[in-house]
C-alpha cells in the first residue's frame, strides 16, 4: 500500500477514537496525517469510503492471526475447550495490543452503517478461520445446530467489546481478565463439545 494511503488509514483510525465515528471530520484525518484535505481526497472519496476501508484494514490484520497461527487438530479430541482457547487467546491478545484499532473496530460494527455494509464485503481473507471452525463441526456435529450467525457475533463481537474495556482501562490487564473472560464466553458451549458414538480417542 502507497506510504500516504497507509497513514491517512492510521490517521482516520486514531481520529475515530479520539473524537467518535460520527464526530471525526477529514480536518481532523487530514491533520493527524500531516496532509492538506486536498491530498486525502487524491486517495478516498470521502470519509465513508475511508472508514469503509479502514474497517478492512483492521478486518485483515485480525485475520492473520489464524494465518500464523500453529494449530494441532487432534488436541479437538483430547482437549476441546483447550483447542478454543488456542484459538480465541491470540485473537483477544491481538485487540488489547491495538487499542486504536479495537475502538474504531467497534465503533464501526456498533453504528448504523455497518449492517449494509456487512452484507456486501468480501470475507475470504477469513478462510483460514472458517476451515479452523469447519474441523470443530465435523468432530462435534451438535456445533451445526447452533444458529452460526448468533455464535460468531457472540464469541468474536464480545471478544472486540471486552478488549476495548481493557484498552481503555475499565478492565485491569492480566490473567485473570483473560480467564473470565473466556469463561464467560464459552459457558454452554461446553455442551456441544461432546464427541459423536463413532469417535474415539486413541
Amino acid at each position: 500500500m502507497d506510504d500516504t494511503k497507509n497513514r491517512i488509514i492510521y490517521a482516520a483510525i486514531k481520529a475515530v477514537r479520539q473524537y467518535g465515528l460520527e464526530g471525526v471530520r477529514i480536518q481532523n484525518i487530514s491533520d493527524l496525517a500531516e496532509i492538506s484535505p486536498g491530498a486525502l481526497y487524491r486517495y478516498f472519496d470521502g470519509k465513508d469510503q475511508l472508514m469503509v476501508e479502514c474497517f478492512t484494514y483492521v478486518d485483515k490484520q485480525a485475520a492473520a492471526i489464524f494465518e500464523n497461527l500453529k494449530f494441532n487438530p487432534l488436541m479437538i479430541l483430547t482437549d476441546p475447550m483447550g483447542a478454543v482457547k488456542k484459538l480465541w487467546l491470540p485473537y483477544f491478545r491481538f485487540w488489547v495490543s491495538h487499542p486504536d484499532e479495537t475502538v474504531f473496530y467497534h465503533r464501526f460494527r456498533d453504528s448504523a452503517f455497518f449492517p449494509k455494509y456487512d452484507k456486501s464485503r468480501d470475507v475470504a481473507y477469513f478462510n483460514t478461520f472458517i476451515r479452523m471452525v469447519n474441523t470443530f463441526q465435523n468432530v462435534f456435529p451438535r456445533l451445526k445446530r447452533m444458529n452460526q450467525d448468533l455464535l460468531w457475533l457472540h464469541v468474536l463481537t464480545t471478544t472486540v467489546l471486552y478488549a476495548k474495556y481493557v484498552v481503555e482501562g475499565v478492565l485491569p490487564d492480566n490473567q485473570e481478565t483473560e480467564d473470565t473472560i473466556f469463561q464467560l464466553l464459552t459457558t454452554g458451549l461446553s455442551s456441544y463439545l461432546k464427541l459423536g458414538k463413532h469417535l474415539k480417542v486413541k
